[in-house]
């Protein structure tokens, strides 16, 4: 960029604005407003905190929690007669049982004798190893091959095939829904935009939410988890398939009519084929969706690695809960890498890596392949060592108890270091702001929020975030709201200034891009649920070890968000910054943040919620808040209503958070009321000079 343009844009930009005192004379409407809540806050809490908090001790429940107890007692008792259980409800627990209960039988254990799968573990690994090189290539068919394997060596395959088989139950009811659904949405817009707002919200749920009332209505179970599981799976399906839909070019779409295509045929031939690598990548999402859910869904009575990890973290038995936890991380990374490696096969030829294989010579080993499994199958099915894992071939004590022992060492000799740091952060960091949070009055609160929305996203945000205020005080739970919303925004902050160091890193260093991404990138394929499990050992049971496993939870995604935020911003831009003089640090304050200022909001909105989600779950080690109750309510009938109303609230936080953050992430710039606005002619144009 010339010198005279950079004059002219200078030239420009002094007649636009106004002056700096103007400036700071003057400030905008935004930053009046916001400084008005803060101020109202800050005094409201001064004068009358510990008044009109809402507080409602552990033990007491509300009327409403009461009725809510009432309505289960009613389910219960008119579960056997009532039509819409007879007719709906009964009928698809029971058709969703049937279908998990048979691959549970293939792969994990039959109902019946000796309790041996259909398939062996060597018939199970040898099949699972053909299909990953089928749909992928040799290897990760190793990988499948090596992890499966590795489960009967830590003496968890029977449990390992338990959730693998609710996992492939719940990915293809998901595949069934998602795909006509997502099908749907890319070619009607008026079904699109429909369907939009309820996926939304379908994402904005923590998983833990989905528990309680789908309990309530079929039962605790594996149909119970895989009914919460296709919930929660389905919307990145839906969101793929319709993005890939509505993906193909235009042109293309025009030369198939011009031959006479109708739209159905238009839809087979044409859409779907060209959408294929992007309805498998929805695939994938929708498959690490499903495994971290049925992981969680164990708090409702689902077999598999959650059930080892619930029971491990409730009686703080840090070794067996990080053998099953690295169970889990298993099973992500070697699905993750499986459904990569088929979206990759699905890509046009033109497209794909070039393989080490001819064409020919690989469909003969894939049909050699497939007879030796036949033959695996064959043997895993009438000997006894290849249908059970031989139990003398077991490393899981050594590994369990390893684990202790290095626990027990850590503590021992770091305790002093973890408590420090541990009570250094609750005392001056957590406590301060949770008392803020739950000693200031409700009406003060509702007010600041009020003005923090109106400031973002006008009346229709403020009615939104009032309505969600106004539930969480209606459903009796609003000092347990507070408590969560503490360590939330506590844990948030946290996720912001690691997402702004390393994703500014990244985005200035592409060697140092290379190296973090794949790790980040392994770091959001992991269920929550794993996350607890390594802290729990240097923390103890305690809401600090729940922030912190929120944080690692959430960091990857504010990283790869602010990274590919400062990678966006115009070189030219950076070069002229430089060209001008600018140190470092001034083109990173001074031009690329405030350019990459949605992807900041975005990586705090995505960070909110992915943090909301770990704080909740969070609960299985003392976290408290609306999780604890939730908790609560899975353990006692008689908190059952409180629990369903601790779900509720958790909704309508995560919509108020949500709302909030997206509106000030896609805010225009706050401008001096007495600034004048650019004219299209005001500005030179920079690319013509």
């Amino acid at each position: 960029m010339s010198t005279t343009v950079i004059e002219a844009e200078e030239t420009a930009r002094t007649e636009i604005s106004p002056s700096p005192e103007s400036q700071r004379r003057r400030p905008s409407r935004r930053v009046v407003l916001l400084g008005s809540a803060a101020l109202i806050w800050l005094l409201g809490f001064l004068f009358l905190h510990g008044t009109a908090t809402l507080a409602l001790p552990t033990s007491e429940l509300t009327d409403l929690h009461r009725t809510l107890n009432h309505f289960n007692s009613w389910v219960a008792s008119n579960r056997s007669d009532n039509p819409v259980f007879l007719y709906l409800l009964s009928p698809l627990r029971t058709g969703v049982d049937a279908v998990a209960n048979a691959f549970m039988a293939i792969f994990a254990a039959s109902p019946t004798g000796l309790r041996l799968p259909e398939i062996g573990w060597l018939g199970t690994v040898a099949l699972l190893g053909w299909i990953a090189w089928a749909v992928g290539n040799a290897r990760v068919a190793l990988l499948t091959v090596a992890v499966f394997t590795f489960f009967g060596l830590q003496g968890l395959f029977v449990e390992a095939a338990y959730t693998f088989a609710l996992v492939l139950t719940a990915v293809l009811l998901s595949l069934c829904v998602g795909i006509p659904l997502g099908v749907l949405a890319g070619i009607s817009n008026r079904f699109e935009k429909a369907v939009t707002p309820v996926l939304d919200f379908m994402q904005i749920l923590p998983s833990f939410v989905y528990l309680a009332p789908l309990a309530l209505v079929f039962l605790i179970g594996p149909a119970s988890a895989v009914i919460a599981t296709v919930i929660y799976a389905a919307p990145p399906i839906i969101r793929l398939t319709a993005h890939g839909i509505r993906g193909i070019p235009e042109n293309t779409r025009e030369a198939s009519d011009s031959l006479g295509t109708t739209a159905l045929q238009r839809l087979f031939t044409l859409q779907i084929p060209m959408a294929r690598r992007t309805i498998v990548m929805g695939i994938n999402q929708g498959t690490m969706a499903a495994l971290s859910m049925v992981t969680i869904a164990a708090l409702i009575a689902a077999p598999g690695l959650g059930q080892v990890v619930v029971r491990a973290l409730q009686s703080l038995d840090v070794g067996t809960a990080v053998n099953a936890g690295l169970s889990i991380v298993l099973m992500a990374i070697t699905l993750d890498r499986v459904t990569t490696a088929a979206s990759e096969r699905a890509k046009p030829k033109t497209q794909r890596r070039q393989s080490n294989l001819p064409r020919r010579l690989r469909t003969i080993l894939l049909v050699v392949g497939f007879a030796v499994v036949v033959v695996l199958v064959q043997l895993s099915r009438t000997v006894l060592w290849a249908a059970q894992f031989p139990k003398d071939v077991n490393f899981g004590p050594a590994i369990v108890s390893g684990v202790a022992e290095a626990s027990g060492w850590i503590q021992t000799h770091f305790s002093l270091v973890t408590e420090t740091f541990r009570e250094g952060m609750t005392v001056s960091l957590l406590n301060p702001f949770q008392t803020f949070l739950t000693d200031t009055p409700f009406f003060i609160l509702f007010a600041v929020l009020a003005l923090a929305a109106y400031a973002f996203g006008g009346w229709k945000l403020t009615a939104l975030v009032l309505a969600c205020l106004a539930a969480i005080a209606y459903l009796g739970l609003w000092g347990d709201a507070m408590v969560t919303l503490a360590s939330t925004l506590v844990a948030t902050v946290i996720v912001m200034l690691l997402g702004v160091v390393f994703g500014v890193a990244m985005g200035r260093s592409k060697r140092l891009d290379n190296f973090l991404r794949p790790i980040l990138d392994a770091g959001q394929t992991l269920p929550s649920f794993v996350y607890l499990v390594p802290f729990l050992g240097l923390f103890g049971a305690t809401r600090f070890t729940a922030i912190v496993a929120g944080v690692i939870y959430a960091a990857p995604a504010a990283i790869k968000i602010m990274a590919d935020g400062i990678t966006g911003v115009s070189p030219t831009v950076v070069e002229a910054a430089v060209s001008s003089g600018s140190t470092p640090w001034q083109v990173i304050t001074k031009v690329q943040l405030p350019m990459a200022r949605k992807s900041l909001g975005l990586a705090a909105n995505q960070g909110l919620i992915y943090v909301l989600a770990m704080v909740v779950v969070g609960a299985l080690v003392g976290a408290g808040g609306l999780g604890y109750d939730v908790v609560g309510g899975f353990v006692q009938s008689s908190l059952f209503g409180k629990g369903l109303a601790a779900g509720l609230a958790i909704v309508f936080l995560g919509i108020l958070l949500d709302r909030i953050t997206q509106a000030a992430a896609f805010a225009a710039p706050a401008r001096s009321p007495h600034t004048a606005k650019p004219t299209p002619n005001s500005v030179p144009n920079t690319k013509e000079a």
